[in-house]
């Protein structure tokens, strides 16, 4: 049966300043189902439970992938997303790689729309630093054995009011810790937002936890050479020549968030900007500022990364933020916020 919708205008009485990124109950989730060759309506669901059947493949066999976004409230009380259409585009992707039924953009608006806006007395409010979070998926809910397809799937959405991914608050100095367990590899699943890609990246992100970091960092599986990602996000750095760069890999997430800053940093800020293969140890010395950056991490900037038996500080800011992270920050912030100008028609406002 469907929720009823009690549409909430005040806003619950929650510490919104500190929020930690964690899993909070709200009032409704959207769900929709597939079977027989097609997608039902869907509907808003009040349970926070999902009933699967013990053969299902996205238990056995990771038939399953999901998105990652945020509501932020404006200034002017707008209730914004950011770059929606590529959270379908991307979970489209992971669909097709997985051989499970694309989920209609006009499904996946209706859906994620549909859970913010019954639950909008959870999305925190302006100024507070916190988001509304939100987690679409797509599993394989049918009965099978074999490995082989679902035959049923379900698409839902919950959303959940969350404060920054990291412990530190804001746009804080994280470091991260070269890992020797590989996570995905060219030509696997690591491009693609999937379950099981995350679920091999919990021991990389226990060891670097053990020597002090607040992540792992991935190098590539092939040399154990280039960069490629941070356990839960896309790496940013900034040369002492002022080049904003970003790995190039064919086993990372293509993010959201980094590809936007991208954008902002060669069009608003006037950087030069290069996606390629980072060696990082023999550019390492290069390096001035780095930042880790996804849309649960927003972004976060690396003051030292583990590598070699030591800890190896990137450029001189030491603790402190550096200039060019500071103002990328700013600027995707403002935009996300409804602060500054959207130039590019990012931001998509939901009718509460």
């Amino acid at each position: 049966m469907g929720a009823k919708v009690n549409m909430q205008t005040e806003k619950k009485t929650l510490d919104w300043a500190n929020l930690s990124f964690q899993y909070l109950r709200t009032d409704s989730r959207f769900s929709a189902n597939w079977k027989d060759g097609s997608w039902n309506e869907g509907e808003l669901v009040s349970s926070e439970l999902i009933a699967v059947h013990e053969g299902a493949p996205s238990l056995h066999y990771a038939q399953q992938c999901f998105e990652g976004m945020k509501a932020q409230t404006a200034l002017d009380g707008r209730v914004l997303l950011f770059r929606p259409d590529l959270n379908t585009e991307r979970m489209d992707l992971a669909a097709a790689r997985l051989l499970m039924p694309a989920v209609p953009r006009e499904l996946f608006m209706r859906g994620v729309e549909e859970a913010v806006r019954a639950n909008y007395a959870w999305i925190p409010p302006f100024g507070s630093g916190a988001s509304l979070y939100i987690r679409p998926m797509l599993i394989g809910v049918g009965e099978n054995l074999g490995l082989k397809p679902a035959r049923e799937f379900e698409f839902r959405v919950f959303v959940s009011p969350v404060g920054p991914y990291y412990k530190q608050a804001g746009l804080s100095v994280i470091s991260l810790a070269v890992s020797d367990v590989d996570r995905a590899a060219p030509r696997g699943t690591g491009s693609y937002k999937v379950g099981a890609n995350y679920a091999g990246g919990l021991l990389a992100t226990k060891l670097a936890q053990e020597v002090g970091a607040s992540e792992a960092l991935y190098l590539d599986s092939k040399e154990a050479r280039y960069i490629d990602e941070a356990g839960s996000a896309n790496i940013l750095i900034c040369t002492k020549d002022g080049v904003l760069l970003t790995p190039k890999s064919d086993a990372i997430l293509p993010s959201i968030t980094r590809r936007s800053i991208m954008t902002l940093a060669r069009e608003q800020l006037g950087m030069s900007t290069q996606e390629r293969p980072i060696d990082l140890r023999a550019e390492f010395s290069t390096f001035q500022e780095a930042a880790a950056c996804g849309t649960a991490a927003v972004l976060s900037p690396i003051g030292k990364i583990w590598f070699d038996g030591q800890w190896n500080e990137v450029g001189d800011a030491g603790p402190n933020v550096g200039p060019t992270m500071q103002k990328v920050y700013d600027l995707l912030v403002g935009i996300q916020r409804g602060d500054l100008e959207d130039k590019h028609g990012w931001c998509h406002e939901v009718s509460i």
